[in-house]
Formats: structure tokens, C-alpha cells, sequence
């Protein structure tokens, strides 16, 4: 569920550090005593830590994960793969920033029904059963998947993304989790130099690789670790979930005592 309404954008911009991560084996990953800790880290410092997901999931997941199930709220959600972009209200519902999205909305064109005829019969893909306003997702059986479906993508002006060799992802053209969230920090005013982006999967390189300090936690998809590998600004965990953002947080020193 998704719905309007106005907000101020100085708040985030004003906290010493801002966490932009994925959910799915980054802040929802690690064991539940690290996760249990981190949190508790994270709500006794709500006045410096800003808090954004950058994630595949839907904004009814995001609702029902933080109204019912122990997690931080996030000031700010880039859902959807970046397609979402949504302040989070006190209520834990997702409200569409539309100014943000306009041009999500008109790179998609309302391509989903193409897509999904385009894509019918590839093998080893799925269609997800949930609807999804800018993007057409499919669950996906690496044995059977034919490459095929990257080129049938392309000629409808599109872009394709596979992530963790079990998501196909289509998407409007130039849209992504990095793309969508250097917009949202531009619009919020956010330091770039204050965020720390996390990930640990493939559909998470572009905010990766943008130059902002960067985790890609333990355990992530080889694939993206042999891409960062040598790159200054990203921080190759060992610590796995949460331990691994604690660690970046640690290591690039984003968090001083306020004694010093």
C-alpha cells in the first residue's frame, strides 16, 4: 500500500550518518544477536543515524517488517529495485515522492503487459506473482534460463538484471538502486560523503560502485565481489549482515564519539 503526503527533507540531511542498505542478507542478515544488537544501535541514535532501505522488496513487506516484526523504520525507502522512491510516514506506510518518480514513470511507459508477452515461453523464468507498478520481475532456474531474454530486454528499450542466479529483473532504461538513490540524496541535501551505501548481491553494483563509501558484507554473490575488489571506496566485509555494515562503519570512522 502506498499513498501521499508532504514532508520535510532538512532532518536526514542534518544526521552525522546515513545508512543506505539493502534488506535481504545485508540488514536483515547476520545472526539474531547481531541483528538484535544493531538495531538497538541504530534506535538509540535515530537523532544522528538517517536510515534508508535500497532494496528489491515492495512497499508491503517494508510495512509489515517494520510495523510487526522488530525492525528500524526507515526515513526513506528506495524499493522495487530503485523504481520506489518514498518517504516512510509514522504510520509505516510508503508515500511516493512523485517528483522523484516522474521519470521512472515515463521510462517505463507502462510496459508491463509488452513484457511479460515479450517474455512468455523463455525458459527458466517465472513471472512474480506480485504486481509491480514500474518494473516486471521473474523468478529464475538458472538451469533452464535461455540468455535470450537479455537481447528480447534490449529491443524493448529496457534494461535487464540478474541478481543472486535467481531473480530476472526488467526495468525501465537507466533506472536502478544507485541511479534512484543519488537522486534522493541530491533532493534530501544528504552529504554524500556521510553515506554509507550496503549490499551484497548483484542488483545492488550500481550504488556499489557509485563512489560513495561502500560494504558489501560477508558472503556476497562472488560475482559482485570480484567487481569491487580494488576499488578504495568500498569495503569488502567479513562480517556477515549487519556485523559487516558495523564493521564499514568502524573502518571508514563515519561514527565519532561525540566526546571527541
Amino acid at each position: 500500500m502506498t499513498r501521499h503526503e508532504t514532508f520535510t527533507t532538512d532532518a536526514i540531511a542534518s544526521k552525522d550518518l546515513v545508512l543506505a542498505t539493502d534488506l535481504d542478507g545485508t540488514f536483515l542478515g547476520g545472526s539474531e544477536q547481531e541483528r538484535a544488537q544493531f538495531y538497538k544501535w541504530i534506535e538509540n541514535n535515530r537523532d544522528r543515524v538517517g536510515l534508508i532501505f535500497v532494496t528489491g522488496r515492495d512497499s508491503g513487506f517494508i510495512t509489515e517488517l517494520t510495523k510487526k516484526q522488530g525492525v528500524p523504520k526507515p526515513d526513506f525507502v528506495i524499493g522495487d529495485v530503485g523504481t520506489t522512491i518514498a518517504h516512510v510516514g509514522d504510520d509505516h506506510f510508503l508515500a511516493p515522492i512523485e517528483e522523484l518518480e516522474a521519470e521512472i514513470a515515463e521510462a517505463w511507459n507502462g510496459a508491463n503487459i509488452r513484457v511479460q508477452a515479450a517474455l512468455k515461453g523463455i525458459k527458466g523464468l517465472q513471472l512474480q506473482s506480485t504486481g509491480f507498478r514500474y518494473r516486471a520481475s521473474f523468478d529464475l532456474d538458472p538451469a533452464e534460463f535461455d540468455n535470450s531474454a537479455f537481447d528480447i530486454v534490449a529491443n524493448l528499450g529496457l534494461d535487464a538484471l540478474m541478481s543472486d542466479n535467481r531473480f530476472f529483473d526488467v526495468l525501465p532504461k537507466g533506472v536502478s538502486k544507485g541511479p534512484s538513490l543519488l537522486r534522493l540524496l541530491s533532493h534530501l541535501g544528504v552529504d554524500n560523503r556521510r553515506t554509507l551505501v550496503a549490499g551484497d548481491t548483484m542488483n545492488d553494483l550500481s550504488m556499489l560502485e557509485m563512489g560513495l563509501p561502500a560494504v558489501a558484507v560477508g558472503g556476497s554473490e562472488p560475482e559482485l565481489v570480484e567487481k569491487l575488489t580494488g576499488q578504495k571506496h568500498v569495503h569488502l566485509a567479513t562480517g556477515v549482515g549487519v556485523a559487516g555494515i558495523a564493521e564499514a562503519i568502524l573502518e571508514f570512522g563515519m561514527f565519532a564519539s561525540k566526546e571527541q
